[in-house]
């Protein structure tokens, strides 16, 4: 088997490719964000309510993957990636024309689904093809896209929803990633060590259980959930608290500070050296532990202090979720799309628990409340760092004994 390496003009077309592919998935999936207190306004709806417009898209996409990445095992990867891609930017442009919540409910329900064809696949792509040295850095720079899509779409519909409102802002998205979406197709090249295999429903189950099976895949898998649950709850409701007293800044400051976001994009791929350097058990813990630092300062009442822990914590999520995701890749010896889609599953539903979770928190203790819901899970993180570090050292000495 032939793998692309780090320094060849095939790794820069690949990477350049994902990286393009992240955008365009993260920029669909939370332009909605900086938009929750524009829905609350419309159309009379809790915050919580509001959070619906992202937690039922991560829900659905969580769900969907688990169906699709095993597809893939039998219908290749590209060509998935590509109509996913398509369709997503398609129905995202026709969000922009919802009349109402239902309606703008039941077309992110659908993008969600649609959406659900690239992430899974890609992780199995770059474990297939990507030589393992290089696989951190190329896993790095998939997340650093998806970091700058997130970015992107959180900023540029905030801001464009201040001037023209959200419909505007979210068609523009759309259309945007559209043209990723050709930039994908053109710069990936096709499958060269993927082996498709026959449609069985009982030996993809199989499989699936197989890897259920794992206590190492299991803590990332777990830990991939709750990232994500603290870094959704974190960014739904600090817009909340910053529109309110005493801050009372405007949609348009408030949509620039997730501008912090392209901390990931200098953390994912800084975080994949690094690993290199000193390994994933090191560095995951530092990751998860600068997290915990970032989340416990946003309860200072000043400005610039809770943007600093922002900031940290951004840079924590980030960098755990490269290592989390990569190690996946590396400890699935078989059937990785179906690893990555667990792996991805428990990540987007920790979106859609965390979301909604924190606005129970909010509502009923606020800002408060809301920060300790993200100190618990992060502590649950450093409990499972701790079991799969042990089960690694434990793996390695029977390696050694053998």
């Amino acid at each position: 088997m032939s793998y692309i390496q780090q320094g060849t003009r095939l790794f820069r077309k690949t990477s350049f490719a994902f990286f393009s592919a992240g955008f365009n998935t993260f920029a669909i999936l939370y332009c909605v964000q900086p938009l929750m207190p524009e829905f609350t306004r419309e159309f009379n709806i809790t915050p919580t309510t509001a959070s619906l417009s992202l937690s039922i898209t991560t829900m659905v996409l969580a769900i969907s993957m688990l169906i699709i990445g095993s597809l893939s095992e039998v219908w290749g990867r590209k060509s998935i990636m590509v109509i996913s891609m398509f369709a997503a930017s398609v129905f995202c442009i026709l969000t922009a024309f919802s009349p109402n919540f239902h309606f703008l409910l039941a077309l992110r329900t659908i993008e969600g689904v649609l959406l659900a064809g690239l992430p899974s696949i890609a992780m199995a792509y770059l474990g297939e093809e990507i030589e393992s040295k290089s696989l951190g850095t190329a896993m790095g720079l998939y997340i650093c896209g998806n970091s700058i899509g997130a970015v992107f779409g959180r900023v540029f519909s905030g801001v464009l929803s201040d001037y023209f409102g959200w419909h505007i802002a979210i068609g523009v998205i759309g259309i945007i990633s559209l043209a990723a979406t050709l930039i994908f197709w053109r710069s990936l090249p096709p499958s060269q060590n993927f082996k498709a295999r026959q449609l069985e429903i009982r030996e993809l189950s199989k499989s699936l259980i197989d890897h259920l099976k794992d206590p190492s895949l299991i803590c990332l898998f777990i830990l991939g959930f709750l990232l994500l649950g603290c870094n959704v709850a974190l960014f739904n409701y600090i817009a909340y608290v910053l529109i309110g007293k005493p801050y009372s800044l405007s949609q348009t400051f408030v949509s620039w500070l997730f501008f912090i976001m392209i901390i990931g994009m200098f953390s994912s791929v800084w975080t994949g050296k690094l690993v290199e350097v000193h390994g994933k058990q090191k560095i995951l813990f530092l990751n998860l532990l600068v997290a915990l630092i970032g989340v416990c300062l946003t309860l200072d009442s000043n400005l610039s202090i809770k943007i600093l822990g922002l900031g940290l914590f951004t840079y924590g999520f980030f960098g755990g979720h490269s290592i989390a995701s990569s190690w996946v890749g590396q400890l699935a010896t078989q059937n990785k799309a179906q690893a990555a889609s667990l792996y991805l599953f428990l990540y987007y539903s920790g979106s859609s628990v965390g979301g909604t979770l924190g606005g129970v928190f909010w509502s009923i203790f606020g800002w408060g409340g809301v920060i300790g819901m993200n100190v618990g899970f992060l502590i649950i993180g450093l409990i499972l760092w701790a079991l799969v570090s042990k089960i690694e050292q434990h793996s390695k000495k029977a390696t050694k004994a053998a």
